[in-house]
């Protein structure tokens, strides 16, 4: 069977959410998928990333890591979405993504499509969980096959067990308060998983 295609759209601002797509990545491609990480247009002006070195910092460091694009969406069999909390919903650099695929959306292009999300926050009941939520109310409107990780692994207990998807707490220093690796890896295992599944029922 031809591979998954797997597409893990992220936004990032210091850089939690791109170590979270890349040990996705790593784990995908662990499971024979053919993988892409994208970030999502920065749409913050210069002033307000200016004022937070380490903002500006992930942005220079990401700087050559593409931007996605709606080709991205059509082109993958399964979305991997990894955001920081903005308030208990999705950052606007995600919504301004999502808003714009309408196009995609009206012929069809965005049904069937494996979807699973992870989040970030700076305490522990920072939104994570509705963050998640909120990503996945749009997908339900694409019509897309959504796929959490419940309670399916011991390492998601290990990572605070969440089960919409993997999401963890961010201290001021940007250090990761919990173990999240291995639960990550398993949410990406069972996408692609999943994503096999809806391949070979095609």
């Amino acid at each position: 069977m031809e591979k998954v295609k797997l597409a893990v759209i992220y936004y990032s601002s210091t850089g939690t959410n791109y170590q979270l797509a890349k040990w996705a990545e790593e784990a995908a491609i662990e499971a024979g998928a053919d993988v892409k990480v994208v970030k999502v247009q920065e749409l913050a002006p210069d002033a307000a990333i200016d004022s937070n070195p380490a903002w500006r910092a992930h942005v220079n460091q990401t700087k050559d890591v593409p931007t996605a694009t709606h080709e991205d969406l059509d082109w993958a069999d399964a979305y991997i979405f990894s955001m920081p909390t903005r308030f208990g919903n999705v950052p606007s650099q995600i919504k301004q993504f999502i808003d714009t695929a309408g196009g995609l959306w009206a012929q069809g292009k965005l049904v069937n499509k494996v979807v699973s999300a992870m989040s970030s926050a700076q305490n522990s009941h920072g939104g994570q969980e509705e963050t998640i939520k909120s990503l996945y109310t749009s997908m339900m409107h694409w019509g897309t096959i959504i796929v959490p990780p419940g309670y399916t692994d011991p390492s998601i207990f290990a990572a605070g067990g969440n089960p919409y998807g993997t999401s963890v707490t961010v201290d001021q220093e940007g250090k990761m308060l919990e173990d999240v690796k291995e639960a990550v890896k398993h949410q990406a295992r069972r996408t692609i998983t999943v994503a096999e599944w809806v391949k070979k029922g095609r």
